[in-house]
């Protein structure tokens, strides 16, 4: 479904140069849930930056349902970017001036989707993740995990291809945390959401079935969880970590 085939990324100018990637390549299959883990400065989020087109690599391909990222024009990134990518972002970002409902199927609006459809959409994703019971509410009207599961409907209403998240729970506290990653899990498991995850800590990592390491822009490592218990995993991903070397705490 993703193909990452031999990326590299180079910033700054000629005299001064550097690799945030080098020669990357993986793939991930429908249906996976993949975390990527690394230090700061490890070449992560440039990663993802390159995969959701807010970025453009400077060498390799990357393909998305077959459909080469590197090689869209940049008229189309946009069509691109609401039709193939979701994402999970840190705060929500729901907009407190429109419901639930409007703020779910808002991207499928500015697409000119009927609004019959848009409330079909609505409806079917909401139903699966609890939340359809709330569609005329304002965000500042719901809780805390309300508005997680809202922003994780939005990201998948349109039936986009891949989900994207970047350290989705860096700025939330622990139970926050977990009920975030139980839902990813949940639309992982029970939706069949391919999800791709940046992350520095290690628990959240451990709700992903796969766990891809960079170290200085190349990948480093490996790990799949198989029939591991998520708490055996975490304890491996923590092993895979300190063999990073350099600054552990940059990544626990």
């Amino acid at each position: 479904m993703l193909e990452v085939k031999n990326i590299e990324k180079y910033y700054g100018s000629k005299n001064n140069v550097t690799k945030a990637l080098d020669r990357v390549s993986f793939r991930v299959e429908d249906g996976e849930f993949i975390a990527i883990m690394g230090a700061s400065g490890s070449g992560k989020t440039t990663l993802l930056n390159c995969i959701s087109t807010i970025d453009t690599v400077s060498a390799g391909d990357i393909l998305l349902d077959g459909e080469n990222i590197a090689e869209l024009p940049s008229k189309e990134l946009a069509r691109f970017r609401r039709e193939k990518l979701g994402f999970v972002f840190q705060d929500f970002n729901l907009l407190d001036t429109l419901t639930i409902e409007e703020n779910i199927g808002l991207a499928l609006s500015l697409n000119h989707v009927d609004s019959h459809k848009v409330q079909e959409q609505v409806k079917k994703v909401t139903e699966k993740l609890g939340i359809a019971d709330i569609l005329d509410k304002f965000p500042y009207q719901v809780s805390g995990g309300q508005k997680q599961r809202a922003a994780c409907a939005r990201a998948m209403v349109a039936g986009q291809s891949l989900l994207l998240a970047d350290e989705p729970t860096g700025a939330l506290d622990s139970k926050a945390s977990k009920n975030l990653l139980e839902i990813m899990t949940q639309m992982n498991q029970s939706m069949g959401a391919t999800i791709l995850m940046v992350t520095h800590d290690a628990y959240s990592a451990s709700y992903a079935r796969r766990v891809l390491f960079l170290k200085d822009g190349r990948l480093f490592n490996e790990l799949l969880r198989g029939d591991r218990t998520r708490q055996v995993f975490y304890h491996e991903i923590l092993d895979v970590l300190a063999l990073l070397g350099g600054d552990i705490s940059d990544v626990l």
